[in-house]
């Protein structure tokens, strides 16, 4: 992915928090190793409009085998999803709140760019994902013996329920605890025992200063507050009780690729790799490498 000068591309190889010990990437992204062969899993973060075509051939370049995008591709910019849609590699994605940036808030709604009587962005983009976009859902990976399941689509983040008429006339939710059963609803039909979730927010529980991974780092006096989403934490919780293995779970909040590798289900490595525009790996940092 380029830098905003448009000189280099960075792969961030991180993963996220589940509840039980999972090591965190900082931001979104994942390299999986199944049981037969290492799966490599590139997990594309916040991409705010800043994806091009040049953008899908370096994921073919870094040779990865599953793509995983984590939401915010612009508001409601519906040209970037269709490049991402056009990614010719096994892949799965979820929607961020800029996603419906036009659709779920007041303000959104007053500003919005398009006749809402004509035209409907936000479910455009997610047609345009097809079976790949997994919020309230899951996509079967047989090839890597593993589920990939969605949390809530679209999410703000917070322990407050907020934009309940898009929830309710989008998906037919209405609070934290609809949620929890969609979600509970895909992760219990995952045809694998390796279940890997995949979010725009991250779960609540894992810190509330604003530089913790989902700490609130906007707002007054530099922010503060756990912006993790509860109905994520719960459902990620109650797959674990029955059973799952649930090696990773990955969200965004920065833009940027991750990469990480893992064995048998276990998360044996996360690197960060960055490529110039000509595809050529110039530096790579290891952020957390297994005993």
């Amino acid at each position: 992915m380029l830098k905003e000068e448009h000189s280099q591309r960075r792969i961030d190889h991180s993963s996220s928090a589940s509840q039980k010990k999972v090591p965190h990437l900082n931001f979104h992204q994942v390299t999986a190793s199944v049981q037969q062969s290492i799966v490599k899993i590139a997990v594309i973060g916040d991409i705010h409009d800043l994806w091009d075509l040049e953008d899908n051939a370096a994921l073919k370049h870094l040779n990865v085998d599953l793509a995983l995008f984590v939401g915010d591709y612009g508001n409601e910019a519906v040209e970037v999803v269709r490049r991402i849609a056009a990614v010719d590699l096994p892949k799965a994605a979820v929607m961020g709140n800029h996603d419906a940036y036009y659709s779920a808030s007041n303000k959104g709604i007053k500003n919005c760019p398009y006749d809402r009587t004509r035209e409907d962005w936000v479910q455009l983009q997610m047609d345009l994902l097809g079976e790949a976009h997994i919020g309230f859902s899951k996509r079967e990976f047989p090839q890597f013996v593993l589920t990939i399941v969605g949390g809530r689509p679209f999410s703000w983040g917070g322990s407050k329920w907020r934009h309940g008429k898009f929830y309710r006339d989008r998906f037919d939710v209405r609070n934290f605890d609809d949620s929890v059963e969609r979600i509970l609803d895909a992760a219990d039909e995952a045809e694998h025992p390796t279940v890997i979730f995949l979010g725009h927010v991250g779960p609540y529980g894992l810190g509330d200063q604003p530089n913790d991974i989902c700490g609130k780092d906007w707002g007054k006096n530099g922010g503060g507050g756990d912006y993790g989403d509860p109905d994520f934490a719960r459902a990620l919780a109650l797959t674990q009780e029955v059973g799952k293995r649930v090696p990773l779970v990955t969200f965004g909040r920065n833009r940027s690729f991750s990469v990480v590798t893992l064995i048998a289900g276990i998360v044996e490595s996360i690197t960060l790799i960055w490529l110039n525009a000509h595809f050529e790996q110039i530096s790579e940092e290891s952020l957390y490498q297994r005993d």
